[in-house]
Parts: C-alpha cells; sequence; structure tokens
C-alpha cells in the first residue's frame, strides 16, 4: 500500500532546509511582471530508481532526470532546437566549419567551491567523455582534433573536417561537463564521488535513501543571479505505479513523468482538478522504440528469424491497447520527427503466417534454442508488452521465458551483451549521427554501456555510409546516405523497431516553469517556481 512507502516528511525536509541555510525565500518580480516566489519543495518521482547519479557515467532516463540538475552542458535548447547559452555564454563557429571556439561563463563554481574553468571542459571532452560516453564518444573519436583551452575563459575545439550537426552534442546528457579535479587521473567508473555527484547545475546533491528518496538542495552559489527559486527537490522512489498515481492524486508529489504513471491512467490523473498537462520538452529527444536481438547467437543471428519477429509483433495494438495511444507505430530507426527521416523502407505488417513462412525459410529450429525475454524495467506498460511479446512469438514456434531485472541489472546485463532478446528506447538527438548511428557503427560494439550497438549488428558497407553521411556539407548527400542507410537497416532488422514514444507529463498547477526547453523535465528547473 502507498501508506508504507518511505517519503521523506514535510517536516523532516522543513527542518533539513533550515539546517543547512538554503537559498532565501521570498519574492523575486520578472521584467514581465509575474511574481515568482522563492522558496519551497519540489516533489516528485524517480521511476525506476538510477543505478547511479553520475551522468557522465550512466545516462538512463532516470538519471538524466535526476543529475539533469546537478550537471550541465556548454549549451541549452530552445523547443525549436536553437542553440542558447548554457555553460558557455557565446561561441564561434570558423568558415570552414572546423573550428569552434567557446567563451565560458565568469564566476561558475562547482559544488565543492572550486572554480570551473576552460580546463574542466578540456578534460570533460577530450578525455573523459572520449573515453567512456556511449554517444559522445563516437562523435569527439571520429570528428574531434583537438581541445584547447584559450584562456581560463575561452575554449578552443578543432574537428578533423566540417560536422553539421556538432552543436547539437551539447546536450547535458550527452556532453555533461565534470570536475577535472575530482576525476582526472583516476579510475572514472570507481572513483568514490561517483555517489556523490558534483556539479555546476543550480541544485546539489545531499542525500540518497535507497529505496526511498534522493534530495537535491539549492545551489547558493549559483552562477545565473537569483536562481534557482527553489528550496529542494525530492525524487521519491514509488515502485508500485497504483501508489504513485495515488501520491499524485493526494498531493504528495506534484509531477508525474511518463512512466510513473500506468498509462491507463493517464486520461483519469489529466482530468483532475488543478492539473496541467503537456507532452512537450521531447523535442531534442524524439524517444524511440525497439526489440533489441542479441545477433551474436542462434537463433538471431539468422535474419529470417528476425524478419519473423517483425511479422509476429502487431505493433498498432502495442500502441493502441498496451501504451493506450501514447505512441506511433515506428518505420524504421529514425524517428519521423527526426532531420533526414525517410519512409522508403520494407514495410513488416503484422502477419502470423508469413511470420511462420520465414521461421522455415530460416532453417532454424526454434524449439532447439529458447530464448528469455530480459524485462525492460520502465513500468506495468513494458511488463506487459514483454508478456505479449512472449505470446506473439510462441505462436510461431518460439519457447520463450521471462526474465525480471531491476534498472541497474538490466544495464549491466545489455552492456555485457548477457540477453537473448530486451526492449529499449532511445533519444536522436536532432540528427541521425548523434542518437542512431550509436547503435549501429560495427566500432561501437563495446561493453560498458546500454545503449551502444549492443545488439552485434555489423555491416561493413553501411559503416563507410554512416560516415560519409555525418562527414557531408550537403543535406542532399547527408538524405541520399540516411535513406539508404535506413532502407538497409529496415530489411536486415538490425533492431526491431516497435514505435516512436509520446511522453505526457502531468504536474500541479502550483508548478511554473516546468518544461521550457527542448529536454523538458531533464533540463536544470533552475527557472521552476512554486505558488505558496
Amino acid at each position: 500500500m502507498f501508506s508504507r512507502i518511505a517519503l521523506p516528511s514535510r517536516r523532516a525536509i522543513a527542518v533539513a532546509a533550515m539546517s543547512l541555510g538554503l537559498c532565501a525565500t521570498g519574492v523575486l518580480t520578472s521584467s514581465a511582471a509575474q511574481a515568482q516566489t522563492r522558496g519551497g519543495t519540489l516533489r516528485a518521482i524517480v521511476q525506476p530508481e538510477p543505478p547511479l547519479l553520475m551522468l557522465g557515467l550512466n545516462q538512463q532516463i532516470p538519471t538524466q532526470y535526476v543529475a539533469g540538475k546537478i550537471y550541465e552542458s556548454l549549451l541549452t535548447w530552445s523547443p525549436e532546437l536553437q542553440a542558447q547559452p548554457g555553460l558557455a555564454k557565446s561561441w564561434e563557429i570558423s568558415k570552414d566549419g572546423k573550428t569552434y571556439t567557446f567563451t565560458l561563463q565568469s564566476g561558475v563554481k562547482w559544488h565543492d567551491g572550486k572554480p570551473f574553468s576552460a580546463d574542466d571542459v578540456v578534460f570533460s571532452v577530450d578525455k573523459f567523455l572520449r573515453e567512456v560516453h556511449p554517444r559522445a564518444r563516437v562523435i569527439i573519436n571520429q570528428f574531434v582534433a583537438s581541445v584547447k583551452a584559450l584562456s581560463p575563459t575561452r575554449v578552443e575545439i578543432k574537428l578533423k573536417e566540417p560536422f553539421a550537426p556538432f552543436l547539437k552534442a551539447f546536450v547535458s546528457d550527452n556532453m555533461p561537463i565534470v570536475p577535472k579535479h575530482i576525476y582526472d587521473g583516476t579510475d572514472y567508473k570507481n572513483n568514490p564521488a561517483n555517489q556523490t555527484p558534483i556539479g555546476t547545475g543550480p541544485f546539489k546533491f545531499k542525500e540518497w535513501k535507497k529505496g526511498s528518496y534522493i534530495i537535491l538542495v539549492c545551489n547558493p552559489d549559483y552562477w545565473q543571479a537569483g536562481k534557482p527559486y527553489l528550496d529542494e527537490i525530492v525524487f521519491n522512489v514509488i515502485p508500485d505505479a497504483a501508489s504513485r498515481a495515488v501520491a499524485f492524486e493526494r498531493g504528495d508529489v506534484q509531477v508525474l513523468r511518463s512512466g510513473d504513471a500506468d498509462n491507463v491512467d493517464i486520461k483519469r490523473l489529466k482530468a483532475l482538478p488543478n492539473v496541467q498537462y503537456t507532452t512537450k520538452g521531447w523535442e531534442m529527444f524524439a524517444q524511440q522504440s525497439y526489440i533489441q536481438m542479441n545477433q551474436r547467437k542462434p537463433p538471431f543471428d539468422n535474419v529470417k528469424v528476425r524478419q519473423a519477429v517483425m511479422a509476429a509483433i502487431n505493433r498498432k495494438f502495442v500502441v493502441d491497447n498496451i501504451f493506450f495511444g501514447l505512441g506511433k507505430v515506428a518505420t524504421g530507426p529514425v524517428s519521423s520527427n527526426t532531420p533526414f527521416y525517410s519512409s522508403d523502407v520494407p514495410a513488416y505488417a503484422f502477419d502470423l503466417k508469413k511470420a511462420r513462412a520465414l521461421v522455415k525459410e530460416s532453417g532454424v529450429d526454434l524449439s532447439k534454442t529458447p530464448v528469455k525475454i530480459l524485462s525492460y524495467p520502465y513500468g506495468a506498460a513494458w511488463d506487459r508488452l514483454a508478456e505479449y511479446t512472449r505470446q506473439s512469438l510462441e505462436q510461431i514456434g518460439f519457447k520463450v521465458e521471462i526474465e525480471s531485472a531491476d534498472a541497474g541489472t538490466w544495464s549491466k546485463r545489455v552492456s555485457d551483451f548477457d540477453f537473448d532478446l530486451t526492449f529499449s528506447f532511445t533519444s536522436q538527438y536532432g540528427d541521425p549521427a548523434l542518437g542512431v548511428s550509436r547503435l549501429y557503427l560495427t566500432r561501437n560494439i563495446v561493453k560498458g554501456s546500454a545503449f551502444v550497438n549492443n545488439q552485434g549488428y555489423k555491416n561493413a558497407a553501411m559503416d563507410e555510409l554512416w560516415d560519409k553521411a555525418a562527414a557531408a556539407t550537403s543535406n542532399d548527400e547527408r538524405s541520399k546516405a540516411y535513406a539508404t542507410i535506413q532502407k538497409t537497416l529496415v530489411e536486415e532488422v538490425a533492431n526491431g523497431y516497435l514505435f516512436e514514444l509520446e511522453n505526457p507529463t502531468l504536474y500541479s498547477g502550483k508548478v511554473h516553469n516546468l518544461v521550457k526547453s527542448a529536454i523538458g523535465l531533464n533540463d536544470t528547473f533552475a527557472d521552476v517556481y512554486l505558488d505558496k
């Protein structure tokens, strides 16, 4: 029952705030003459509980949600995907498109009080992210020739060749800037600071009671004068979906993300008095879900078997009945909301007869290759998808079991290629070179991340075409290359494309400025304030 969930009491948080000397309360009036109230605690839910909060090492959605208030990148992004100042207040691009010069904000401090400088940016991009980040390292290793501090507040990044979407790589979860003085010369993945993350953002890590809550507190030395407005953010860990819905109804939490509540409850919850609803804030991500089949071993090393899986899954049924219409059937690896999308790809209609015929063509005896579905730990809808997939595959001859996993276990097993079949959804970051290629490049078959080419897809011709498309300066040339790539990946079922996600956010009418950018709830919350 919900009453058993260990939420921190309002009195306990108030006492903690007083003892910590958090940001002063009061009212600040903006130039738009709208009173922005200072103080208060925003209560939200983090589901599932993240394995850690070091954003450079883990980019699962719960980590992004919490750690996006701790870490920052050089840029932020408007809903129209226009670059806005972040830790960089301005930037210049050379005429040949190969040199990017960033001028950094002045007076920025790390949460431990140490000064932030260009050296931190150089370390983050040229060493830390180049080594450990599943998306950033693909771009950095392919395109970045050098990263140099021109002064304490100026950084120069030289590219080996022009790369048109380079600026879009600077998103907090893609290119988080991390403190050199804490990580340089250490074992990044085992650094003790990973348990007490230190960033430059408007909120500082305070406490994490595993299985109960994570508390972030106002950073009184934040570089944006007068911000943040909130004293604290409490992310409650509530494992049961029904209890999460009850917590929102009772006002114990003020924000519900996509996945916090079961999709079947969304319509009812959005109709509650004083509840706001939006699907904005996902423009940069354009998230897309897929079935990931381990192609290193039978039966999924056979393309006909993978094609049979696609024919056996009724994706429209999945969208309409499992996710209650919050999505759109995908046609391939690139979202229809992303530049260079092509619909000229093979279509996989739901057809069990065709699926059985493809299994027969494959020559694979499915009775001798039982498979296990590694469940995706993001709520009841994904559990139902696993059960539906099991039933569908059994109808064409598979023997299937379902294995449960929490977020940390799922990430570790997928990172180690220890799975037969699982589900995932990933973000596209406004360009296939940033968010899509990482899932298919042969050189990105690397252990240690759940968001690389974990399925083991290999196609040398596509590797070459991915690189050609990324480096091309002509949009026409890029479009043609990406059209060929999409057609090939769909034909070979490099992943089993399911649907483009539609992500609802519900929140109390007392919460303001919650979703303002293209990364929405994963942004800093520096501008969020509460009515008293």
